[in-house]
């Protein structure tokens, strides 16, 4: 009986190193868990980086930078407070916007009139990068799709 507890011992043991090296690396980089969204039929589309013809910061220049956001599924999704971000700094909040069951919206970089299809962040400088991310969250904060791109024109 007194030879099975040390067995047992080094078997728990065992559990908890093999159960604490597997959650000790994310935890030691620093990196937090990512609340993620119950599964959305939202998802980040097509991307326009790098906008057509010079960078001459002109309103249509900017206008040529955008991030599609595509809802795949059948019903509509209202995108109130849903936001759309490079950075801490660079952060699209969608107001009001039901987005139709398999349509899209183009969030545009630069000034405009927003339309069911067309949305703009209002921004004076480029936003997107040639190798940036765009990460989608839901009202509640939520990850709901990121999309990263790298390269000259990837889309």
């Amino acid at each position: 009986m007194f030879r099975s507890a040390p067995r047992s011992a080094a078997v728990l043991l065992g559990a908890a190193v093999v159960t604490a090296s597997a959650v000790l690396p994310a935890a030691a980089a620093g990196h937090a868990p990512a609340h993620r969204a119950p599964h959305s039929s939202v998802v980040v589309g097509a991307v326009q980086y790098d906008s057509p013809g010079r960078d001459d910061r002109s309103n249509r220049s900017l206008n040529g930078e955008w991030v599609t956001v595509t809802n795949t599924g059948r019903k509509a999704v209202n995108l109130k407070n849903w936001t759309l971000a490079k950075d801490s700094r660079n952060v699209y909040r969608f107001r009001n916007l039901l987005l139709a069951g398999h349509s899209s919206v183009r969030v545009h970089t630069g000034v405009g009139r927003d339309t069911r299809r067309d949305v703009y962040q209002d921004s004076r400088h480029y936003i997107w990068d040639n190798k940036d991310t765009a990460t989608l969250r839901d009202d509640h904060r939520r990850l709901v799709d990121a999309k990263h791109w790298s390269g000259k024109r990837e889309r």
